[in-house]
């Protein structure tokens, strides 16, 4: 049965401007931008960085990705009113109506865009739109088919530090390369650890996030551990390539290893305590392993 829309009261102006922050998913959104600053900070020449625009990026970066959450609300209002994570968003409670969600998120992705194309030359800007219609137009309508939509979300969620890298030197090659390829590969443990702790509410709007048909199960455990441990040696190739230096290849060994032993754990108790292990390894890896790629250029 599905759950109504719920429709509140008409909102003042300053009332909207504070739904903003949820429409656009700041917290998150943040995150992704942190990323695509740390590969602009890797593709600067050293003693190179610019402050200015790297705050460009930061302000471009916002918008894009805001923009792509806003109009994920936007396509997925009647599953987001059905499960209990996003029950409170903007359009669900009817504080933010669909006209004005998708006037914000055209102003927000239009501005974003055309900042990274003006300030950091075409490749950037082509780069923020593709990303931008990936996570629109073809992981979110996949969500509610196939449990395929990880692998095509992958391609826009890896693109902030190569989006970075390519805002400092103009132009594509292995360095940004390596940057999507490490982004790229961690998100598959990423998600499926995500997924495992919120099957049951996934359940409820007709996702189907896990790889396997069966939800959380030894197939699941199985690849999620596989893409793990996929993990550990890409995100080595920097130092391999010599982008960076031995340590900083440490840190990403380490990080690696510290998700895959939550990973492992995984496919034996099946348990949801051990995915949330994995979700927090998850997070700490990227950021982590990213400051110290920055930290051995300095």
């Amino acid at each position: 049965m599905e759950r109504q829309v719920i429709l509140s009261p008409v909102l003042g102006f300053g009332a909207k401007l504070k739904e903003v922050p949820v429409l656009f998913k700041l917290r998150l959104t943040s995150l992704v931008v942190v990323s695509a600053v740390l590969g602009y900070w890797m593709g600067v020449p050293k003693g190179g960085f610019d402050l200015m625009n790297a705050l460009l990026l930061t302000l471009a970066g916002l918008l894009v990705t805001g923009a792509s959450n806003a109009f994920n609300q936007v396509l997925e209002v009647d599953a987001d009113s059905q499960m209990k994570r996003t029950a409170a968003r903007p359009l669900v409670r009817g504080t933010l109506s669909m006209t004005e969600a998708v006037l914000m998120a055209l102003a927000a992705g239009a501005l974003g865009v055309y900042l990274l194309w003006a300030v950091f030359g075409p490749l950037t800007g082509i780069l923020g739109l593709l990303s931008l219609f990936m996570y629109v137009a073809l992981y979110t309508p996949l969500k509610r088919f196939t449990a395929w939509s990880v692998l095509v979300g992958a391609f826009p969620g890896a693109f902030p530090p190569m989006l970075g890298y390519v805002a400092a030197t103009g132009q594509f090659g292995l360095g940004p390369g390596l940057l999507f390829a490490i982004q790229f590969m961690w998100q598959f443990p990423h998600y499926w650890a995500i997924a495992w702790v919120l099957h049951d509410d996934y359940k409820l709007a007709g996702y189907h996030m896990l790889p396997s048909a069966g939800g959380r199960d030894g197939y699941s455990a199985w690849l999620t551990v596989l893409y793990t441990l996929f993990t550990v040696p890409v995100g080595m190739l920097p130092w391999f390539f010599g982008f960076t230096g031995p340590w900083a290849a440490l840190v990403a060994l380490l990080c690696g290893l510290w998700m895959l032993v939550p990973a492992v754990r995984l496919l034996r108790t099946r348990s949801e305590k051990d995915a949330r292990k994995l979700m927090f390894a998850s997070f700490i890896y990227l950021p982590v392993t990213q400051i110290a790629f920055v930290i051995d250029k300095l």
